[in-house]
């Protein structure tokens, strides 16, 4: 009996069978749908739109239009920080007030990553081994001083970004022709640093004050303007990390630095952006700013 009822399914099991297969389809079209839909949760991961023509924000003057460039690595915390950020330049960039042109993520590991589709990206090469001793920020310059040499630009300025920016209101160019417009760091203090910058900012060049109070971003900047101040950007941080003292005193901001010595010794001078950007928890408040600059180091205590 055992042997000839093998065959055979009892009716509970192929009900049961039928349920699920009905669920099991239901779950899949459900699924394709929202992939489908623009509201799906793909489009916050960051679906590209290079197939398409390029939005502007109303009454954008073309003149005024700056190329978003930030540099990046293939590391999935760098990957998660660009989706995110190319995603809010893209809902900032269509709106009225916005001056933003074109988008690149600058690639410096050398070999295309899983992005490629999504985020509009040029690979350009990594430093030496070793050149960047341990520093991967050093790669940044020299990432630049490759795709102002590769690229094909379209806009006369350009907006230096970071993948841990995100944009909270449309931008306008803050530029004034070659005066850029940069964020002012409280701990970039060259006054304070005399010594030190001499080595790479001689007295002929006039006072230390001369040096910008800034790092390389946020900064928007002509391109040509940029074109003669990268490759001194980058010699200027290969000197500072060479030497010891630089090294030791201005740490992990020593691009930065070198950034702010490059633009003075080609009498580069940038317009000051309080609310070009904020750094919580350092600001607590947004107001009128820009760009949330959000891995800001957070310091906590069980007093708040």
């Amino acid at each position: 009996v055992g042997r000839k009822n093998a065959g055979k399914a009892s009716p509970f099991l192929l009900i049961l069978i039928s349920v699920g297969c009905f669920f099991a389809t239901y779950n899949f079209l459900t699924m394709v749908g929202h992939s489908r839909s623009g509201d799906g949760p793909r489009k916050l991961l960051g679906s590209g739109d290079q197939g398409g023509a390029v939005a502007f924000g109303s009454g954008s003057d073309p003149s005024k239009r700056f190329h978003v460039a930030l540099t990046a690595t293939d590391a999935l915390y760098s990957q998660w920080q660009s989706r995110i950020m190319y995603y809010w330049y893209k809902q900032m960039r269509v709106r009225p007030g916005s001056d933003m042109g074109g988008f690149t993520r600058i690639l410096h590991s050398g070999k295309p990553d899983g992005l490629m589709d999504e985020i509009p990206t040029l690979v350009v090469d990594p430093l030496p081994e070793g050149a960047d001793r341990g520093y991967i920020v050093l790669n940044r310059p020299w990432a630049f001083v490759q795709w102002l040499q590769k690229a094909n630009i379209k806009e006369d300025y350009i907006l230096m970004a970071e993948p841990d920016h995100i944009f909270v209101k449309p931008l306008p160019n803050l530029a004034h022709g070659e005066e850029p417009a940069a964020f002012p760091f409280f701990y970039i203090k060259p006054t304070d640093n005399e010594k030190i910058l001499r080595k790479f900012f001689p007295e002929e060049k006039g006072p230390v004050s001369n040096i910008d109070p800034i790092g390389n971003s946020p900064v928007i900047i002509q391109k040509a303007q940029l074109e003669k101040i990268a490759p001194t950007w980058m010699n200027v941080s290969l000197k500072m990390k060479e030497d010891v003292e630089t090294d030791k005193a201005f740490g992990w901001v020593l691009e930065m630095y070198a950034y702010a010595v490059a633009s003075a010794l080609h009498g580069v001078h940038h317009s000051l952006q309080k609310d070009f950007m904020i750094q919580p928890p350092w600001d607590a408040k947004s107001d009128n700013t820009f760009i949330i600059h959000y891995t800001y180091g957070c310091d906590y205590s069980l007093k708040v």
